[in-house]
């Protein structure tokens, strides 16, 4: 299994996608919740920045406080994943 990065801007509190950032972890079988948040807040550059952290079973929500952006961590398939590769 997969795991896709995705940074984008946000509008009215929603994901706009005027510009988007991508990444994916090949292999990150075994990675918990919190080990997954901790690389994609390091990837995204929000180490040290307050965020709120909304977990959905099959994907994760981060927003930075005071910052108009979100970062999705979502589970995919080796084939269907996009963005440069980040080791695991």
């Amino acid at each position: 299994m997969a795991i896709q990065f995705e940074n984008t801007d946000t509008f009215g509190g929603e994901a706009n996608y005027c510009w988007v950032k991508r990444a994916h972890i090949l292999k990150a079988d075994g990675l918990t919740d919190r080990q997954l948040v901790r690389r994609a807040k390091a990837w995204a550059g929000y180490t040290g920045m307050r965020c709120e952290v909304s977990t959905y079973g099959d994907a994760i929500e981060i927003r930075p406080r005071g910052v108009c952006q979100v970062l999705f961590v979502n589970y995919a398939e080796e084939e269907h994943v996009q963005g440069g590769r980040l080791d695991a």
